[in-house]
Order: C-alpha cells, then sequence, then structure tokens
C-alpha cells in the first residue's frame, strides 16, 4: 500500500501492521516476502506488532486479512463505531466474491500469488476511497 500511496503523491495517510497474536513482534517481514516485493520495487519496511485496542482510536479503517483475525479483531471491539471500522481486505479486491481470506504463504509457499491479492486488494481500497 505505501508504494501505491507514493505513485500517487499521497504522503498524508498514516499505515501499519499488526496481527492478532505476538507470534513475531518485532521481526521483519518474512525473507521470502521480502524477495518476492523487492523484484517488484516494493520495499516492506514494518515489524511485525500485535493488534491492540488502542488501534480502534488510531485508524480510521483497520483491514483484517483473514476471517480468523476478523474475528478476533472484532472480538476486541467494544462500540459499535470501532466493529465499523473493521473490514476483510479481500473485500476490496475488484472481481473477488467478498468474504475470501488471503492465503497464507508461509504454508503454500505462494508468495507471488499473495502479492498479487495484496496489491489488487490495495488498488481496490483506493479507488473504494476515490483515490
Amino acid at each position: 500500500m505505501l508504494h501505491l500511496l507514493r505513485e500517487r503523491g499521497i504522503t498524508s495517510v498514516t499505515l501499519d501492521s499488526a496481527g492478532t497474536s505476538a507470534y513475531h513482534v518485532g521481526e521483519p517481514a518474512d525473507a521470502r516476502s521480502q524477495r518476492v516485493a523487492n523484484q517488484r520495487g516494493i520495499h516492506l519496511p514494518s515489524r511485525a506488532r500485535q493488534f491492540t485496542h488502542a488501534d480502534f482510536q488510531r485508524f480510521d479503517w483497520i483491514l483484517a486479512m483473514d476471517v480468523s483475525n476478523l474475528q478476533n479483531i472484532l472480538a476486541m471491539a467494544r462500540t459499535e463505531e470501532e466493529r465499523s471500522k473493521v473490514h476483510l481486505f479481500r473485500d476490496f479486491e475488484p472481481g473477488t466474491p467478498t468474504g475470501l481470506s488471503v492465503p497464507d504463504p508461509y504454508y503454500e509457499r505462494n508468495f507471488d500469488v499473495v502479492l498479487d491479492i495484496c496489491e489488487n486488494g490495495c488498488i481496490g481500497l483506493l479507488q473504494s476511497l476515490g483515490l
């Protein structure tokens, strides 16, 4: 998403990435993900962190990559306003049915496919926001 925003000259958006578990807190993106992204000229600067309730106040949009994380995030929401910020990422991917999860590349070894899905979803989100 960061590279797509930069291509559009948009610098006023705050982005972050967080998981609902603490498995890889502090670690950079998986080396295989970084390699595939770098081949496309995309830099993955984030370090893993765990989603917290404070994120509901920090962000206007909270995108879950899969149904399990969606359920975990919604369970943390305390108000309807917080729940309204939470969306399944692939619901923004043009031409796909709603309710789909991004496949986990760590188990299926499909890092290129997952990056394609992420790029398409980001493009769809930006289009839905008029960016």
